[in-house]
């Protein structure tokens, strides 16, 4: 089950914000382990390489480019050189995001528009030169990462990203239907509170700095009793990308440890 052998997947954000697993490393190195042939991209160089390094210590098979998921030009340029290379594109992955601390009144013009580049015009560009080559082949799977942050105030002051993530999951609702026809499936994983290499930052930004009081919040906010990890994550979007959910389009697989259940 869940093999995803002879299938060539694209996984933006591939790369760890820090040593351990983010959520793109994890996706990445799972798709590769059932057998997809992963290109994976991302803008920091040594990021991308240490994921190809692991996959291909692993014995299987990974290419990366260090792109930026923000331009357009070379948004277009990897999935054009991806299909020239190998020839189609089963599996897109948008993972790239990152939260900016605010409300309305405190935060700048500027990082509300760049909230909404890196949360949602990144998946906008990447499927609108991805699913043209999906419906040529005749079918795809696209998952695109949210947060519950779109569904939830989880406590932090983040109205941009809250923003950006809520118009993600009604941006691959509404494109899931109007490809759906083509073979192409479109989903949303969800995640919730995630203990993955970014913490480390989320802390400078939200808590001064204070990492274990940060972290030990967050532990507490969750109704298991702890946050999940990136392989959460990875094993949500193994399933989506699968035949096994091959009747499955246009909706969100929640991740959160049963946060977003128990609140209002």
């Amino acid at each position: 089950m869940l093999r995803l052998d002879g299938k060539v997947a694209v996984v933006t954000g591939c790369g760890s914000s820090g040593p351990g697993w983010g959520n793109g490393k994890a996706i990445a190195t799972l798709l590769a382990r059932q057998g997809a042939m992963v290109v994976g991209t991302d803008r920091e160089p040594q990021a991308a390489e240490a994921t190809r390094h692991l996959i291909a210590e692993e014995g299987n098979a990974c290419e990366v480019l260090v792109s930026d998921a923000t331009c357009a030009d070379e948004v277009e340029a990897l999935i054009a050189d991806t299909a020239d290379r190998h020839g189609r594109i089963d599996i897109l992955v948008n993972n790239v995001g990152q939260s900016e601390p605010g409300g309305p009144v405190e935060m700048a013009l500027e990082t509300w528009e760049a909230q909404f580049q890196l949360n949602v015009t990144t998946a906008f560009l990447t499927c609108k030169h991805a699913i043209p080559l999906m419906e040529r082949q005749g079918g795809g799977a696209i998952v695109n990462v949210s947060s519950v942050a779109a569904l939830r105030y989880i406590g932090k002051p983040q109205v941009g990203y809250s923003a950006a993530k809520a118009a993600l999951i009604q941006f691959t609702r509404a494109t899931a239907i109007i490809h759906a026809g083509s073979g192409i499936r479109m989903n949303c994983v969800v995640p919730g509170l995630m203990h993955t290499p970014l913490v480390e930052r989320l802390a400078r930004k939200y808590a001064g700095g204070d990492y274990e009081g940060f972290v030990a919040k967050r532990h507490s906010q969750v109704p298991v009793g702890r946050m999940g990890d990136a392989w959460d994550v990875a094993h949500a979007t193994l399933f989506l990308v699968s035949d096994e959910a091959r009747y499955i389009t246009a909706t969100e697989l929640v991740v959160d440890g049963g946060i977003t259940a128990a609140t209002r």
